[in-house]
């Protein structure tokens, strides 16, 4: 089991990580800070570069501590928060990943849940700082927090397209 935990960790933290990296720089394929500013002014949200560091800083900082397994939890927390503000981008183009949906937000979002639940697993740092197992309530504050957070910063910093004016509609 412990083999299986870590495979997930790894695999979703430098996943997390890596898309977050792509928003603040050139690295791995990424349009640098200002390709990371314009993708999120296309898609509606308010901040220009502030909101390209943070949400590429967050991707970065919960995917690391995911993959490394420490405070689980927490980074659990960043990635589902995260990944909830990219799904509600998406939703509007349906479930499926082909037609640019939600779907890869989505599974990003449900294994960072079941990690919050599984706990990390022998083979990390929560395991060798003492810090795990971690009671199972911080399960359902994890997905609660990264999904309200997700559903806040959406609330908070995307534009309401402005109504047609009069004789326009």
């Amino acid at each position: 089991m412990d083999t299986g935990i870590l495979i997930l960790r790894l695999l979703v933290g430098l996943l997390v990580a890596g898309h977050g990296v792509q928003k603040v720089s050139s690295h791995l394929g990424g349009k640098g800070l200002e390709g990371g500013t314009e993708e999120f002014r296309a898609d509606g949200f308010r901040g220009g570069a502030l909101t390209a560091l943070a949400a590429g800083g967050g991707q970065i900082g919960s995917g690391l501590l995911l993959a490394a397994g420490l405070l689980t939890p927490l980074a659990a927390t960043g990635a589902i928060g995260v990944m909830t503000v990219a799904l509600t981008v998406k939703w509007r183009h349906g479930l499926w990943v082909q037609n640019d949906g939600y779907e890869y937000p989505l599974v990003l979002i449900g294994i960072a849940a079941a990690l919050a639940a599984t706990g990390p697993g022998a083979w990390s740092l929560d395991a060798v700082l003492g810090l795990s197992p971690y009671p199972s309530w911080w399960a359902a504050l994890a997905l609660v927090a990264g999904l309200g957070s997700g559903l806040l910063t959406r609330l908070v910093l995307h534009r309401t397209p402005a109504a047609p004016a009069i004789g326009e509609r």
